[in-house]
Order: structure tokens, then C-alpha cells, then sequence
């Protein structure tokens, strides 16, 4: 990695005191220029320049470098939520490009630090993950490469669920089954010797006691429980390296989650910005062609796709003209007149102050839910698409504007990703694992589903089951350990 020259130096300076002019607030941050094979290794690290070892990040930066040979794709920064925040720039750009995106980056610094959704984020997180890989590398060292890569394997493939808001919240569960107090054990001096003092076998049949007596009397737990993981690492007899990592896995997807709710606004947010900035204040006559031309590279959406910088800018620009024209209240929600609405103007100035508002306290659900209008649909042409089998393209089903938000909202709450709670962690009194699937008018992929419920098995080591509905039926499925068992309800 190499310092910034003094040409970007000066550049990088005189962008930062323009986005603070633009009351823009972020924590120092620092860039730095990379190769091509850098940057392509840290976004196969998810931002990030060290992470635990895994053969994931090798394919993920296979697939990313192919991208880049074949002129699929080009990653032009990245910047990481941090304090200070750590922002890569490429080496081989144009210094417009590098303008551009040192203007992009402190747009996307300024929420991370003020977006209410990061703000329970581990600001050291640089040093979480190199300690994360500090700590999974010596279980390697110690328990095998293959056995604790498998067990990551598993691990990554039930990573999505977890409470994203769980940072927002207490845990409602005491991991009472957890101590070794409760299980009875011996305690232990070396840990070599745990297995023979504590064999497993009588740590199995321990868990099984406590987990019969803890529902002896009451539903456990009491109310359905939307951290899978933490239910797992709290209540099951796995070992205290396998907790660990399900731990490390289960922390960086909570950190990480932000980034998923918020990836319409923090783009929109970032772009908005750096638009302002070079278009205002930083380009010069001779660079306003190659900043057209990128930017509008950027923005570009094609019909049955979804662009986040593309529909998070222009909202963003929507709500500011709203606010300053005064279209918004009682007034003008009651008013029925076209003509006069088309010239509604009560001066009211309020865009800027609006859409710092919405930077701080929303997240792509309800900016969506909130902001999103059938005018805005329109003027941007955005559909529900569904593919034509005869001509075998996607074509425009539906313009609908409840179709169309509904459809958007759906992909923003959970990441499309189907909803699904622990409801009883003593199922059949057994201490088997019973969830349950909120159905929300999608099925569960089988092939997905089988795979997970083997998966959760090899985590809970006793027969994991889901309640969901299939085909109009309500169902349940389990894995016992050698089957898939099926059954309606």
C-alpha cells in the first residue's frame, strides 16, 4: 500500500474541507492507494485487509479478479466503518476518478458515524478480525485445518440467522445450560485433559437432564426466539472452540448487517454528495465531460434491475425538492387539486434539513416506506418485471405502485431472506429444536431448507424440525441424524 501523492494529497485536502462547508461529519479518515490485486483481495475479504482463514475468501477473489480480467466489473474504492474510517483508492485512475471518489467516500464516513443503525457497530473492528483470525488459526493448530474449516463451513451456511436488531436489545434468555456449574463438570487444569475427565458422552447425557428439567414446567423459551445463532451458542453442548467461533461468525454478521439495511440510503447518501461536491466546488472546466461520464455509468439501471446508487440519489434529490416546495403535511395530503398541486411552492426551504434527518434515524425499509411515491415510480420507471417464458425476457408486469413497493419492501426487510424463530428448544420434551418459518406467501426452497436443518443438526446435535407452509399445507420437516422426515399438520 502506498501513501498518497502530493497531487491527491492536495486534492483529498481541499474535498474534506468542502464536505465539512456541506456540514458533513466523519471520523478522520484515511486513504491509501492499492493495486488492482489489493483491492481485489480485500473485497474478497469483505472490505477488510485480514480476515480468519477460510477457502471462501480464495473463491471470492477467483470470481471478483475474473470480473476485473474480463472487463465484468471495477472496483474504484473502498471504505471501511471504522474510527478512523480506512478508505483504499486505486492505483491507475484518472485523478478525476480519484476526486470522485474521495468525495463518494466521505459522503459514505458521514453515515456510518451519524446512521443511528451503525451506531452500536465495533468501531475497532480492523483489530476484531485480525483477532478473529488470530484465534481461529490457533484452533487449527491445535484441533486440525480440516475439522475447524468444516466447522466453519457450517457455521457460514446458518450465518443469516440472527436478530439484526439484537444490538438494540437485551436478551430476554439467561444461557443457564452453558456453565459448568449447571453441567456438573469436573474442572479441569489442562485441556488436554478435559476429554478424559469430561468425556462427551457424559456431557451429552448432562445437557439432556438439564434440558428436560428446564421445561419441565414452562414453554422454553417463552416467547419465539429470532437469534438462531445465540440460541444455539447459549443452549447446546458444543465445545468451547466450536461456541467461539459460531461467536466470531455470528459477531461479524451483526457488524456487518448495517451495511445490508442500509445499502439504498448509505449509496444514495455517498453519491448524492459526491455529485454536489465536484459538480459545486472541485471540478475544473476540463473535467466535467469524464465526471459525466462516469458518474453516469453509476446510474445506470436497466430495466429489470435495481440500482441502490441510482434510486437511493434521486429519492434523496425527490425529498429535497418536496421539503423546499412545502409538499408535504395535512395541506397537501388533503388537497385534490391537480392544477394547484403542480404549483405548489410555500418556500419552505426544509430539503437539506429533511434529508439529514432521514441520513440519521432511518433505514432502507422505512425511507422506502415512507418516501417512496407513485410520481417518483413513474418518472423512473420502475416496474414489477416477470419473465416471459415465450420470449424468454423479463417485461413489465405490473405498474401497480403497491405492487412495486410491496415487492421493494419485501427484498429490504430481512434481505429477502425468510424469517425464521426458535420456538421451542425442548421440542417433543426430547431437547429437540423446533423453529418456525414465518411465511410471507414464498415456500422454503427444499433443497435449501434440507440442507440448513442437516447443517443446525450438526450444531444442536440432536433433531432439529421447522414448522412452515408448503403448497397451501401447513408442514412440518425435521432431520433425526440420517433422514429427512416430512409431515403435515
Amino acid at each position: 500500500m502506498k501513501k498518497l501523492s502530493p497531487e491527491l494529497q492536495k486534492a483529498k485536502t481541499e474535498i474534506e474541507i468542502v464536505a465539512r462547508e456541506f456540514n458533513l461529519d466523519f471520523f478522520e479518515t484515511i486513504f491509501e492507494v492499492v493495486s488492482y490485486e489489493q483491492i481485489n483481495q480485500f473485497a474478497a475479504y469483505g472490505g477488510f485487509p485480514s480476515r480468519y482463514p477460510h477457502w471462501k475468501w480464495g473463491m471470492e477473489y477467483d470470481q471478483i479478479s475474473k470480473g476485473y480480467k474480463y472487463g465484468l466489473s471495477k472496483i474504484y474504492e473502498m471504505v471501511i466503518n471504522t474510527d478512523p474510517c480506512y478508505a483504499y483508492l486505486m492505483e491507475g485512475n484518472s485523478l478525476m476518478i480519484q476526486k470522485l471518489v474521495i468525495a463518494h467516500v466521505y459522503g459514505h464516513c458521514d453515515f456510518f458515524k451519524n446512521n443511528v443503525w451503525f451506531s452500536k457497530t465495533n468501531r475497532k473492528m480492523l483489530d476484531q478480525m485480525a483477532n478473529h483470525a488470530v484465534r481461529v488459526r490457533k484452533y487449527m493448530d491445535k484441533y486440525g485445518q480440516e475439522n475447524v474449516e468444516n466447522f466453519i463451513d457450517v457455521c457460514l451456511s446458518v450465518e443469516n440467522l440472527i436478530d439484526k436488531l439484537s444490538p438494540f436489545q437485551e436478551t430476554s434468555i439467561k444461557p443457564q445450560s452453558t456453565s459448568n456449574i449447571t453441567l456438573g463438570l469436573l474442572p479441569v487444569e489442562r485441556s488436554y485433559m478435559d476429554n478424559y475427565i469430561n468425556p462427551p458422552e457424559f456431557i451429552q447425557a448432562q445437557m439432556d437432564k438439564i434440558n428436560k428439567d428446564l421445561t419441565a414446567s414452562k414453554k422454553f423459551p417463552e416467547e419465539p426466539q429470532k437469534d438462531v445463532l445465540k440460541f444455539i451458542m447459549d443452549f447446546s453442548s458444543l465445545s468451547d472452540w466450536q461456541k467461539d467461533i459460531l461467536g466470531i461468525i455470528r459477531e461479524e454478521a451483526l457488524y456487518l448487517a448495517p451495511q445490508g439495511m442500509t445499502k439504498t440510503m448509505n449509496e444514495g447518501w455517498a453519491s448524492y454528495w459526491h455529485s454536489r461536491i465536484m459538480t459545486e466546488k472541485i471540478l475544473n472546466t476540463s473535467e466535467i465531460i469524464d465526471f459525466a461520464d462516469s458518474h453516469s455509468g453509476v446510474m445506470n439501471m436497466p430495466p429489470n434491475g435495481y440500482n441502490p446508487y441510482k434510486v437511493g440519489i434521486e429519492l434523496f434529490r425527490d425529498i429535497e425538492y418536496r421539503y423546499n416546495k412545502g409538499r408535504f403535511g395535512k395541506e397537501w395530503n388533503e388537497c385534490n387539486d391537480l392544477k394547484e398541486k403542480m404549483n405548489w411552492d410555500t418556500r419552505a426551504n426544509k430539503g437539506q434539513e429533511k434529508i439529514f434527518e432521514i441520513r440519521k434515524f432511518y433505514n432502507d425499509a422505512s425511507f422506502i416506506h415512507e418516501f417512496l411515491t407513485p410520481e417518483f415510480c413513474l418518472k423512473h420507471k420502475m416496474f414489477v418485471y416477470q419473465m416471459n417464458h415465450k420470449t424468454g425476457k423479463f417485461e413489465p408486469n405490473s405498474s401497480n405502485f403497491e405492487a412495486i413497493k410491496k415487492q421493494l419492501l419485501f427484498y429490504m426487510t430481512n434481505f429477502g431472506q425468510p424469517i425464521i424463530k426458535v420456538e421451542d428448544g425442548n421440542y417433543n420434551n426430547r431437547g429437540e429444536l423446533l423453529l418456525v418459518h414465518h411465511h410471507e406467501e414464498l415456500d422454503l426452497q427444499p433443497n435449501y431448507m434440507d440442507s440448513t436443518l442437516k447443517n443446525l443438526f450438526i450444531l444442536w446435535k440432536r433433531p432439529v424440525w421447522i414448522k412452515t407452509v408448503m403448497e397451501n399445507k401447513e408442514m412440518i420437516f425435521g432431520f433425526d441424524g440420517e433422514k429427512i422426515i416430512k409431515q403435515t399438520l
